[in-house]
This record gives C-alpha cells, sequence and structure tokens, in this order.
C-alpha cells in the first residue's frame, strides 16, 4: 500500500517484482513571469513605504548593525550610551520637542506593527468590514498610525463602495478588537477615514475650577479641558448654546463656569448676564452677581425675556444699514441669557399663556440675537422634541449623561452616537462622569469629549464677593 505523498498521484500501478524501484516524481507549478513581477513591486514599495513612514524607527536599528559590522561592539556600546545620554538630556530639557519629534513615532511604529497590523486582517473579516471571496480577502487599507498622549488615530482607505456608515456601524467592534474602550470616526476626505482609538482617559478625574481671567474678554471661555489635553473653549457670543443631561450630569459645571470666564468682562462693562432660574436652587447661589437681571418666578422669567427681545429688536433698528455683526462696548455690551432649566418653561408650564410667552420669545433670541450680541445659554434634562421645540435653533449643542441611547441625536444630531458620541455611556457616578460631555459645534459635525471644571460653592462664594454689585434681585 503506497503512503500518499506530495506529487504526481500514484495510482493504477501494478508490479510482481519485490525490488522494482518506483519513483515519484513531484508536482511543479510554473509561477507566471507578471505574478514575480507584481510581488517584487509590492516588496520594493512596501520597504520604500516602511522606510519613508517611519524613518527613525528604521534608522536606528539599520544605524546600529551598520556600526557594529564596521568597528565591532566596542564602539557600539559606547555610540549606545552617548546616544542614551543625549536622549535622556533631550526628554528631559525639552521634553514637548522630544515627544514630538521622536516618542510618539516610535510609539506609532510599534503599535502599528504589533496591534494594527497584526490584528488587521482578523478584526476586518470578523466585524465584516472585510470581504473574503472566491479564496482572497479583500481589506481596507491601513495607512498609517499616529500617536499622541491619549489616543492613536488610525489613517484608513476604505474599499471601493463602503460608506461611512458601514464603519460607524461597527465601532464596538474596531474598539474591542483593537483593544480599546472606544472608537470614534471622523472623515479625513473622500474614501479615508481617521479611527481615534484611546489609550487612556485624561478627563477620568474632577477639574478644579478655572482660575478667573486677569483680562476682560467675551471669549471664547476657558471653561474644562478637552480630551486630548487642550483648554475648552467655549465660544457664547455670536452663537448659542444648549446643555442637555440628566439630573447629577454636571450642567451646573458648564453654566457656573462660564459665568466664571466672564466675570471680568462684567466688571468692565462688556457683557450682562442676565439669568432665569425657575428651579430656585442652581443660579440662585449667586444672585447677587446679576443685580435686577435675575429672575426666579415664571411671569418674571417672561418679563425677563421679553426684555431682552425689546433690547434686541432696539439694536437691530440701529445697526440697520451701519453694522452687520456685534462688538461688545460699554454702551452696548454682550448680553448672555443664560436659563436653568428651560424645560420647565416652556413644556411643563401650566400656564399657557406665559409659556407661549416665553417660548415665542426664546425663538425670537435664538433667530435673531446672535448678530446683535445677545446670546442664551439654556440648560435642560428632557431633550425630546415635544420638551423644547427650538432645540435645532441653538447652533452649538453640549451632551452630558444621557438616560437613552437616542437622546443623543435628539441632543447633537443624527448620526452623533455613531461617530462616537456615547453620552448614554457616562458614569453616574460624580466623580467618574459629572462633568464630561460631548461637544458638537456648528462648525464641525464631529463631536469632541470634554469635562468642564467644577466651580464649588465656595468658589461661587468667593466670586460673589469679589465681583458682585450689591444689587440684588427680585
Amino acid at each position: 500500500m503506497f503512503k500518499k505523498l506530495p506529487g504526481d498521484e500514484a495510482r493504477n500501478l501494478v508490479t510482481t517484482t519485490p525490488d522494482t524501484a518506483i519513483v515519484f516524481r513531484p508536482a511543479v507549478v510554473k509561477t507566471p513571469a507578471i505574478t514575480l513581477v507584481i510581488w517584487s513591486w509590492r516588496l520594493i514599495t512596501g520597504t520604500i513605504r516602511i522606510f519613508w513612514r517611519h524613518p527613525i524607527a528604521v534608522a536606528i536599528p539599520a544605524t546600529l548593525a551598520a556600526v557594529q559590522q564596521m568597528y565591532g561592539w566596542g564602539v557600539l556600546l559606547i555610540l549606545i550610551d552617548i546616544a542614551a545620554t543625549a536622549l535622556a538630556a533631550w526628554a528631559f530639557l525639552g521634553r514637548p520637542s522630544f515627544l514630538r519629534l521622536v516618542a510618539w513615532r516610535l510609539l506609532a511604529f510599534a503599535r502599528w506593527l504589533w496591534i494594527y497590523r497584526r490584528h488587521w486582517q482578523p478584526v476586518m473579516v470578523v466585524s465584516g468590514l472585510g470581504r473574503h471571496l472566491r479564496g482572497r480577502d479583500y481589506l481596507p487599507r491601513l495607512v498609517r498610525v499616529s500617536c499622541d498622549g491619549w489616543a492613536d488615530r488610525v489613517h484608513v482607505r476604505m474599499l471601493g463602495g463602503q460608506t461611512v456608515k458601514d464603519w460607524t456601524d461597527r465601532i464596538d467592534h474596531l474598539a474591542h478588537g483593537f483593544g480599546s474602550r472606544s472608537c470614534r470616526i471622523t472623515i479625513a476626505k473622500a474614501g479615508r477615514l481617521v479611527l481615534t482609538l484611546p489609550r487612556r482617559d485624561p478627563l477620568a478625574a474632577p477639574i478644579p475650577a478655572i482660575p478667573v481671567p486677569a483680562v476682560a474678554s467675551v471669549g471664547p471661555v476657558e471653561i474644562g479641558r478637552q480630551e486630548d489635553g487642550r483648554p475648552l473653549l467655549l465660544k457664547v457670543h455670536g452663537t448659542h448654546v444648549l446643555v442637555a443631561g440628566a439630573t447629577g450630569a454636571g450642567k451646573g459645571s458648564f453654566i457656573w463656569s462660564t459665568i466664571r470666564g466672564l466675570l471680568p468682562a462684567v466688571k468692565a462693562g462688556l457683557v450682562e448676564i442676565w439669568a432665569l432660574d425657575p428651579k430656585r436652587m442652581e443660579l440662585s447661589f449667586g444672585r447677587a452677581l446679576f443685580g435686577p437681571r435675575y429672575a426666579a418666578d415664571p411671569a418674571r422669567c417672561a418679563d425677563l425675556l421679553e426684555a431682552a427681545v425689546a433690547k434686541m429688536q432696539e439694536r437691530a433698528d440701529r445697526f440697520a444699514g451701519h453694522q452687520r455683526s456685534h462688538t461688545p462696548t460699554p454702551i452696548d455690551p454682550f448680553i448672555l441669557v443664560v436659563v436653568d432649566e428651560v424645560a420647565f418653561l416652556t413644556a411643563y408650564q401650566s400656564d399657557k399663556a406665559l409659556r407661549h410667552r416665553i417660548t415665542a420669545a426664546l425663538a425670537t433670541l435664538t433667530t435673531q440675537g446672535r448678530a446683535v450680541g445677545i446670546g442664551v445659554l439654556a440648560a435642560l434634562q428632557d431633550p425630546r422634541k415635544d420638551v423644547i421645540t427650538i432645540r435645532n435653533l441653538f447652533p452649538d449643542k453640549i451632551a452630558l449623561r444621557l438616560d437613552e441611547s437616542e437622546q443623543v441625536d435628539m441632543v447633537l444630531g443624527d448620526g452623533a452616537r455613531e461617530r462616537g458620541a456615547l453620552a448614554d455611556h457616562i458614569s453616574p457616578i460624580p466623580e467618574l462622569g459629572a462633568g464630561i460631555a460631548y461637544l458638537r459645534l456648528e462648525t464641525s459635525p464631529d463631536p469632541i469629549r470634554v469635562r468642564a471644571a467644577y466651580v464649588s460653592d465656595t468658589d461661587i462664594k468667593a466670586m460673589v464677593a469679589q465681583f458682585a454689585s450689591g444689587g440684588e434681585g427680585r
């Protein structure tokens, strides 16, 4: 009986002579010349691509190998010692440039090689982003990887015919497949995406109150920190901002941090803050800062809003034909209307006449106010359309912790959750999640993960003592 061996199949062999030699001829597969050319081209271009994208990571081992071959191990060890000393001095004395030019590039190469390149094919196929047809895998192309202090950014070229939605529907597959807690997707250009995969959470710890600015400015106001470590600057002049979040999510952090950043401008006469506090809990703690422009009673809130509308119309009449934008001055200061719980006034108000007055005034301010220097900062808990019908009139939106995944798109707009705005996943534990939010600006469809600074009762008392004019609101 013949053992199966590589090569021609042994069959129909009959012999009656025991010592007859049987020779098996191995199979020969002729590789077409075009295949050899393609393989060679891929090898050359792949090598050039590695040198081009990772010059430092390639140059270091190549240089060490060349020195060892030319001068021996002694010279190599001396060179390594000198280089290590120089790098340590550079890292200590010029840490930002060292990280930007050396450390992050080496980390990017290491993670490209060990994490993304190694797991690319299985993650793409299992998640459904790759295709296996007729024995061949068709995969999106891993273009390059870049790193910074908190995240990896994976640049990808999609397969022909794929859409962004194909990727946003699979953010959980991508995050867990590459060992990250989340994944956000942005469009780099036609056919190319950038996957942002965090390695750590720089917003895990609460942020203390930002110091009151030394210079009076209308903004943007520094109120916290972005996920990439940069300061969170919130624009309030020339826009309207809607802040939505469940109870205890940290809406007060955004409100008070914004007020805190504007206080020098208030003192200089460049800003007026008009406060509506129907719950009588949040803004009442610092009501002395607002003077007579504070209202808690619904009727008084309606009066204050209509006064803002009258001011807006008076300015529009003066500005018509003379200027198209507003510049804050002591004569025409920027007016920020802060509404702590707007849904209480627009949806839960039992007096139908008051509800209509308030809704009409807010709609007028949010459609016509920013050109003449009147902005609205409104906070609410329930973002449903039947609760606040004018939510689409706010260009900039902030979503703190929300109870349901559907509410994310209600606040930030369609597709925000698919792009990685997981506001319904923010921790309900105050130390971990209070003040964390996703910010979507009018100028960009991509949500930004941020955390507002916590302004304590002690901070508010100090603000009142330093900046209050002594006038109490009614």
